[in-house]
C-alpha cells in the first residue's frame, strides 16, 4: 500500500525567534512495506514531542552541532515522540507495537531502531510518554536528584515553572518536602503553579523590574537550589541569591536561544566564596535512571501527588504554530502535536 506522507522542514536555516513561515509542509510517497531482509520499521506517529532545543539544531552555526545533527532545508526533522509500527523487517519490532523515541516531524517515519524502544502504555494515556514519562520528564527528574541532590526542607527556585519540565521540577521538589517559588510569564500561569502543582509562592518575571529584588523578597534566607530553564539575567539574579553550597542545575537557555548577544554573566565572585555549583547537562547523560525514574513517577500519579500539564495540537499542520509559540510564552506545560489517530 502506498500513501503520501506529510512531513514539516525549514526552508533556511533560522537566525533569531522561529516563525510558521519558517517552515513548510511537504509531501513524499512511501510504501507501507518492507523488503524482504530489510531492518526497516515503518512507524506510524501518533505523538510528536515539540522542544525548543530544536532550534539550536536550526540556526547556522550551533554548540548544539557537538552532540547532534544540524537540521537542513527541505528534509524532515527528527523529534521524540510515539508511533504504531505498521511494517517491520527487523526482529526486534512487530507490527502492532507501540514504540516511544526517535521518530520525526510527519505521519510516518522510517526507523532502523536507532534510539527506538517498545512501549507500554502501562494503561496511561500515550501522551503521557511524550512528556510526563518521556524525556522531558526525564530530565526533570535527573536533573533534579541528581544534579541539584537535594535535601528536605530545602529552597528551590524553579524558572519557566509552568513549561514542560519546570513544572514537573517543582512538583518532585514538593513531594521531598521541599520550600519551592517559580517564576512564570502571566498570571494565569502563577496561579496554576500555586493553585494546582502545589508551589508555595509564584511571580510573573515580566512583572518584576527587579529580579534580584523580586528573589530577595521570596527568599529572604536565601536559594539553595535553582533549576534554570531560561539563561541570561534570571540566572545572574539566581547566582546572587544563593546560599553557601547552593546548586544550580542548568537544563536550558530560551531566553538565549533566540538572541546572539544574549548571555548570562553571574557574579563569579559569588560563585567563588559561596562555593556555588553550576552544572550543565543533557538527559542522555542519565538514561540509566528510566526505570526508577518511571516508577516513582508512575507512583507519584497513583497516588494523586503529581498533576499532568499537557497542551496538545493536532495534526502535521500544527507543528510550525506550535514550535514557534514556544518562544512567544503561549504553552502551558508539555507542548505535544497529536499527529493521528491509531
Amino acid at each position: 500500500m502506498e500513501v503520501t506522507n506529510k512531513y514539516i522542514a525549514i526552508k533556511a536555516q533560522i537566525e533569531g525567534a522561529p516563525e510558521e513561515s519558517d517552515f513548510e509542509v511537504k509531501t513524499e510517497h512511501l510504501f507501507l512495506s518492507v523488503k524482504p531482509g530489510s531492518n526497516d520499521i515503518i512507524i506510524k506517529n501518533l505523538y510528536i514531542s515539540i522542544d525548543p532545543y530544536q532550534l539550536n539544531r536550526m540556526k547556522t552555526v550551533s554548540v548544539s552541532r557537538s552532540y547532534t545533527v544540524g537540521l537542513t532545508p527541505g528534509e524532515v526533522i527528527d523529534a521524540f515522540g510515539v508511533g504504531k509500527v505498521i511494517a517491520s523487517g527487523n526482529s526486534e519490532f512487530e507490527k502492532g507495537d507501540y514504540v516511544a523515541g526517535v521518530i520525526s516531524w510527519g505521519e510516518y517515519s522510517i526507523s532502523q531502531g536507532f534510539m527506538l524502544r517498545k512501549l507500554d502504555p502501562m494503561g496511561l494515556p500515550l501522551s503521557y510518554h511524550v512528556g510526563l514519562l518521556g524525556i522531558s520528564g526525564l530530565t526533570a527528574y535527573a536533573g533534579f536528584f541528581e544534579v541539584c541532590k537535594p535535601n528536605k526542607g530545602e529552597k528551590v527556585f524553579v524558572s519557566a515553572a509552568s513549561g514542560s519540565i519546570g513544572n514537573l521540577v517543582g512538583q518532585y521538589a514538593k513531594q521531598l518536602g521541599c520550600y519551592v517559588v517559580g517564576c512564570a510569564g502571566s498570571t494565569k500561569k502563577v496561579n496554576l503553579l500555586k493553585e494546582k502543582l502545589g508551589f508555595d509562592e509564584a511571580f510573573n518575571y515580566k512583572e518584576a523590574t527587579d529580579l534580584d529584588a523580586t528573589l530577595q523578597r521570596y527568599f529572604p534566607d536565601g536559594i539553595d537550589i535553582y533549576f534554570d530553564n531560561v539563561g541570561a539575567e534570571m540566572l545572574e539574579a539566581a547566582v546572587s541569591n544563593m546560599n553557601l553550597r547552593g546548586r544550580v542545575a542548568v537544563c536550558g537557555a530560551i531566553s538565549e536561544y533566540t538572541s546572539a548577544g544574549k548571555r548570562a554573566a553571574p557574579d563569579m565572585l559569588n560563585v567563588i566564596y559561596k562555593r556555588i555549583s553550576i552544572q550543565g547537562f543533557l538527559v542522555g547523560d542519565y538514561m540509566s535512571l528510566f526505570p526508577e525514574f518511571v516508577s516513582t513517577t508512575i507512583d507519584h500519579i497513583q497516588r494523586g501527588k503529581m498533576h499532568v500539564l499537557e497542551d496538545v495540537s493536532c495534526g502535521v499542520e500544527t507543528i510550525p504554530s506550535a514550535f514557534a509559540g514556544l518562544f512567544r510564552g503561549y504553552n502551558v506545560g508539555k507542548k505535544i502535536v497529536k499527529v493521528s489517530d491509531e
